[in-house]
């Protein structure tokens, strides 16, 4: 059996900082790397949601950003806590250390169902939605022997793979992520087992309750799942499969990486192959992911979620019009890295990272996987 991960020192969320987490985190372009850089900035997110419109002014907004009342956060948390689940904050106990550990872990996960076994270590099976019989039966045994080794199963609750994984796992310990709410059953086919994984295992998402899940929510749902688990296997994918996205995003995480081989002949093997040529494990059974990951150390917070906040002055100072210009000028439609940034403008990190949160803030930028950005508009 795997020993469970031990946590990293954290504390509770009041009830108003858990109003203000969730404003912050809700607020028109705030996502999770923004969210995190607003709070190591400023210290708490009730010090952030004041800064907000002068730092997207200065990055060439006019208008303030939309920020929910303290009100419309209230009645979210109520729903959330009518459908029976719960909210968990980045610094609170019991968040899984692998997933903290990722630059873009989101804010505030919303739970429903065992919370405990985000203790424990977890590996995901991801795979092909129209997928093959024999690529379901090789998930369940696959998802089966993970959960007997000590091994919650992670997915995304899709058809196909993702449903035969949880299948095999819902005894022994399964969590599924979800792209939408978590009480709106998608596929509509899945309701009864996404009723099981919220009673005998967990569901858990980011989203606020009666979301019905749109295309740009998976790529942050299979964010979640490849940064919950230690490894990530793909059964069947196609070349062009979402399950390849939450490969490259365990890649990007650290994370190891399993294919399982496939006839050349079968569409379905494609993605599984590619990944193969390019390294991943050829898994044939569990214990081909298990060994690679036996023994292997947990992924640590960054140190910068647990720094004091800065002075409230240097917090406040803002940047010059012409370092603004000079990070401008490095930026482009195309996905730069930040590392390349920092490199072209000669600029130091805090100061340019500055103001990559304003713009992002005053609609001008957009994140990217592996930590890219991107110039996409002129000032609102």
């Amino acid at each position: 059996m795997v020993a469970a991960p031990e946590q990293a020192s954290s504390r509770p969320l009041s009830e108003a900082e858990r109003l203000d987490w969730l404003r912050l985190s809700r607020t028109e372009h705030v996502g999770p790397v923004t969210f995190r850089q607003l709070l190591a900035r400023f210290g708490t997110a009730a010090a952030a949601l004041e800064a907000l419109p002068d730092l997207a002014r200065r990055g060439g907004r006019r208008a303030a950003p939309r920020i929910p009342s303290p009100a419309e956060a209230e009645r979210e948390l109520e729903a959330i806590e009518r459908i029976g689940a719960t909210t968990l904050g980045l610094t609170e106990p019991g968040y899984p250390e692998p997933l903290a550990a990722t630059d873009d872990a989101p804010p505030l996960l919303i739970l429903r169902g065992r919370s405990e076994l985000l203790a424990r270590p977890a590996v995901a099976l991801v795979g092909a939605r129209n997928a093959s019989a024999n690529g379901r039966t090789l998930a369940r045994t696959l998802a089966r022997d993970c959960a007997a080794a000590g091994f919650v199963v992670a997915s995304g609750l899709a058809r196909g793979i993702d449903a035969a994984a949880h299948e095999g796992a819902l005894d022994g310990g399964t969590i599924a992520a979800v792209a939408g709410g978590l009480d709106v059953c998608y596929p509509p086919e899945n309701r009864a087992l996404q009723q099981a994984i919220g009673e005998r295992g967990l569901l858990v998402g980011e989203q606020p309750p009666g979301l019905e899940p749109q295309a740009r929510h998976f790529p942050r749902r299979n964010r979640i799942i490849s940064g919950l688990s230690l490894g990530v296997v793909v059964v069947e994918a196609a070349l062009r499969s979402g399950s390849l996205i939450t490969a490259r995003l365990a890649l990007e995480q650290g994370r190891e990486v399993g294919a399982v081989p496939g006839s050349p002949l079968d569409p379905r093997a494609r993605g599984c192959n590619a990944l193969l040529r390019q390294g991943a494990i050829l898994v044939e059974e569990a214990d081909d992911l298990l060994r690679a990951l036996m023994g292997q150390g947990l992924p640590s917070r960054p140190a910068r979620l647990e720094e004091p906040a800065p002075p409230a002055g240097a917090a406040a100072g803002g940047a010059s019009d012409a370092a603004r210009a000079a990070v401008v000028e490095c930026l482009g439609p195309s996905g730069v890295a930040v590392d390349e940034v920092l490199r072209r403008c000669q600029l130091s990190a805090s100061l340019v990272s500055l103001i990559l949160m304003e713009l992002e803030l005053a609609g001008r930028l957009e994140r990217q996987p592996g930590g890219r950005v991107a110039l996409i508009g002129a000032p609102d």
